[in-house]
């Protein structure tokens, strides 16, 4: 089976810092955080404080007040950045084959918030349930809607592989075009969890922080870390095969060039780190990549200490202390099963800009913290092959591996 060079060609974003890639792109920059307090609800009775809210969502640039009654809002946000990425890809009907153009995205949970309000609404009997609860709510109606509304009707599916489903996306659709089972493909993450309901779930299980101080909520990597903040929105990378984005004098973002997906195995909510080992050995072995070629690494860092003493010692054992790492859910939060396009995004705008986004709040590393993390400021650097991981819930664990484009 011939194999072909996968690239990317679009990107779109919806996220707390930004929901245009100039706004995203001078918020990774700036290092100024996205997480404030709670304003969609009173969320004083859970303990928690802030999250990661997109605000202003440039709702009327590609939809009706329908649109708002027939999607819940992870898939406005899917539906957005899709819109964003294919926009900036230049993919027509006139140069794809829209039979071979598909759509892959990732949630975690989907419209967690349709669940919550038509459970309320079945205690006053079930006739009061939404008749549209079902589509709404659904997980796989995310890469559903992107598909409807461009017309893709190649490959199409969700992956919910809780915090690593929007990576699994994009490798599952590097994966389609790699061995040629599609031309070019829609792949991220979409969630809008932050409702009573999300929050209260999280918090329940002393997984969210009950800082108050937005600027030290999320701190990942430091000492005083306490737990995640909720965050949301979308990311989504257009992909294409090279021949296909030559073809059509495409301009090309960056190189994909390996994916590793497997699972700890281990426990529900609790890293084994042998996993993420693993797996970004996976992803590099795919790409033909030593450890040492590795500039950039986009940490899953969600301020915990469960998963950044794994994380971390997974860094040190595989690819050393040298690599420059940070965790950019200090800025957008954590987006559950947005978060890996979220980063996708982040990652790719590394390499193409040539920086390191500062591991923003972080003052103090924890003694456990053996690995190069950003402090201070973003650093301008050589980047020319990145790394984003991505672990979730249930061991689910996501690395993947980009290059910079040289034309080469």
């Amino acid at each position: 089976m011939t194999e072909h060079r996968v690239v990317v060609t679009g990107l779109g974003v919806v996220s707390a810092i930004g929901n245009t890639r100039e706004d995203f792109l001078a918020g990774l920059k700036a290092g100024k955080t996205g997480i404030g307090p709670i304003t969609r609800f009173d969320a004083s009775e859970t303990g928690i404080s802030v999250a990661a809210e997109v605000k202003d969502f440039p709702f009327d640039k590609y939809f009706e007040k329908k649109d708002a009654r027939r999607m819940d809002t992870f898939s406005l946000y899917a539906v957005y950045a899709a819109l964003e990425a294919i926009e900036q890809s230049g993919i027509t009907p006139e140069n794809t084959d829209y039979n071979r153009f598909g759509a892959i995205i990732g949630s975690g949970i989907g419209g967690l918030e349709q669940s919550q309000k038509n459970s309320q609404a079945l205690v006053k009997g079930p006739r009061k349930v939404a008749p549209l609860y079902v589509p709404l709510a659904i997980a796989n109606m995310a890469a559903g809607n992107i598909a409807i509304r461009t017309g893709a009707r190649g490959t199409s599916r969700a992956e919910v592989t809780a915090c690593a489903a929007g990576a699994n996306a994009i490798g599952s659709a590097f994966r389609e075009i790699k061995h040629g089972y599609a031309d070019a493909m829609i792949a991220g993450g979409a969630e809008d969890a932050i409702c009573e309901l999300g929050i209260a779930g999280f918090a329940n299980l002393t997984a969210l922080s009950k800082t108050t101080d937005p600027e030290r909520a999320c701190i990942p990597f430091d000492k005083d870390r306490n737990g995640f903040v909720m965050g949301e929105g979308a990311g989504i990378l257009v992909l294409e095969s090279l021949e296909h984005a030559q073809a059509r004098g495409a301009e090309i973002l960056a190189e994909i060039v390996g994916y590793g997906c497997n699972n700890d195995a281990f426990h529900m909510t609790t890293p084994s780190g042998i996993g993420a080992e693993n797996c970004i050995k996976l992803a590099l072995q795919e790409a033909g990549l030593a450890p040492e070629e590795v500039d950039y690494i986009n940490a899953h860092g969600t301020s915990t200490h469960a998963n950044e003493e794994t994380e971390a010692a997974a860094i040190h054992n595989v690819i050393g202390d040298k690599t420059l790492v940070s965790s950019t859910k200090a800025l957008h939060g954590h987006a559950l099963g947005a978060t890996g396009g979220i980063e996708a995004v982040a990652t790719i705008m590394a390499i193409q800009h040539q920086f390191a986004p500062v591991n923003a709040g972080t003052t103090e590393l924890d003694e456990d913290m053996t690995i190069n993390v950003v402090l201070g400021e973003s650093r301008y650097a050589d980047i020319n092959v990145a790394l984003s991981e991505d672990f979730g819930f249930g061991g689910h664990n996501a690395v993947l591996a980009f290059k910079k484009w040289t034309g080469a």
